[in-house]
């Protein structure tokens, strides 16, 4: 029998030394991998995926900016008086810091938030709850005293934090006033003012469309505020805040930016270590849902801002079961594997539509690696921020 591959896809964090400001990252990582395959046991392929973490490439670009540089910014893009802050997400580490800088930069925050849950699933009350009171979500606006004679208080699952008052608590700690009301439709907030931030990350398009057909004044989504340098901090000109997180307690990590030539670079660095052709991308936050608490991952703008050229597009991938249970369901044994084997070996290029690819489902290739890769390093102490995603490529002839 020849000698035939018993894996698939294999997924490996990579250990690295702590990132810091001004490092030589392409460096770091290739030299890491390449370590990490001789200390192992395995040998790098062509088609390997290497995949490092946004927070150590902002780390290591410096891409930081201050609550006052935030302030400086939100003051003068709104006039810095009333300011509408809309369908923001609920979260001390992305989104509270912030909520701080622009209470330091406005006389008064109208706090409209989005009911039962946020954007990504953090829920401020059961949909059971609201079937209960009687509320529509689609067009009730609910005041801050509805809220709580209806609802009373309601903490996070897994925080154990009540975020509307805590979220009220911070804004008046930062000396601004601010008035709490619960909507879930945009036009809402032009009741209170013309001049708005809105804060989510995934339907903000339509938001500030919906927003500026209306009339509004100022309308900035968090993808227009801290896109240049703001007394000589980092900046995201594509992004802005969307995607950062929380640094220090005055310090904002921003997402990384222009960092095409770092996954090209470490490309070339491990085809000139290696002679192996690796694919290179860099990954935020996977795209998933939590069955329990409902939270749906994907708090940054995109999955992967940066990789190389060859994890372009969707997979192109047929579905063994439907083969195996259909058009070959008379088959078995070496037979059966010769035929899916045939099969995958002359599959269309693109199979969209074709009954054998349903169930296969044709997510970009960086969000299904990048979830993946998220899964496998973490967001807390491996001290795995590199990702060696090997066989991804494969399938059942390989």
């Amino acid at each position: 029998m020849e000698n035939e591959r018993r894996v698939g896809t294999v997924s490996r964090g990579i250990r690295c030394p702590i990132i810091r400001e001004g490092d030589d990252l392409a460096k770091i990582v290739s030299e890491s991998v390449l370590l990490a395959a001789e200390s192992e046991g395995f040998a790098l392929r062509d088609r390997d995926v290497i995949a490092v973490t946004e927070s150590v490439v902002a780390r290591a670009q410096g891409n930081y900016c201050t609550v006052d540089d935030i302030a400086a910014d939100v003051r003068a893009k709104t006039g810095g008086d009333t300011v509408g802050v809309i369908f923001p997400i609920l979260s001390r580490n992305r989104f509270a810091i912030c909520l701080r800088g622009f209470a330091m930069g406005a006389k008064k925050i109208v706090l409209m938030l989005s009911y039962p849950s946020d954007e990504v699933g953090n829920e401020l009350v059961s949909l059971d709850k609201i079937d209960e009171a009687g509320v529509n979500p689609y067009s009730d606006v609910l005041t801050l005293e509805k809220y709580r004679e209806l609802f009373g208080e309601n903490r996070h699952p897994f925080t154990d934090v009540d975020y509307v008052a805590y979220y009220k608590d911070l804004v008046e700690s930062c000396g601004a006033e601010c008035q709490i009301v619960f909507a879930n439709q945009a036009k809402s907030i032009l009741d209170y003012t013309d001049v708005v931030i809105n804060c989510d990350i995934h339907t903000r398009k339509r938001t500030k469309r919906i927003l500026k057909g209306l009339g509004a004044k100022v309308v900035l989504g968090l993808d227009d505020l801290m896109t240049a340098p703001v007394n000589g901090s980092g900046y995201n000109e594509l992004y802005g805040l969307l995607g950062s997180n929380k640094a220090t307690e005055d310090k904002v990590k921003l997402f990384p930016r222009a960092s095409q030539g770092l996954v090209d670079e470490v490309q070339k660095q491990i085809l000139d270590a290696s002679g192996k052709h690796v694919e290179v991308m860099i990954y935020g936050d996977g795209a998933f849902k939590d069955p329990q608490g409902k939270i749906w991952e994907l708090a940054d703008p995109v999955v992967s801002p940066f990789f190389t050229d060859g994890l372009v597009g969707t997979p192109n991938e047929l579905k063994l079961k439907y083969l195996a249970d259909n058009d070959f369901s008379n088959l078995s044994g070496d037979a059966l594997k010769e035929a899916i084997s045939a099969s995958i070996r002359e599959k269309d290029a693109n199979l969209k539509g074709q009954m054998a690819s349903e169930g296969t489902t044709p997510r970009q290739l960086t969000d299904l690696i990048g979830s993946l890769c998220d899964l496998t390093s973490g967001s807390g102490d491996k001290g795995t921020p590199v990702v060696l995603v090997q066989g991804y490529f494969d399938n059942y002839t390989n």
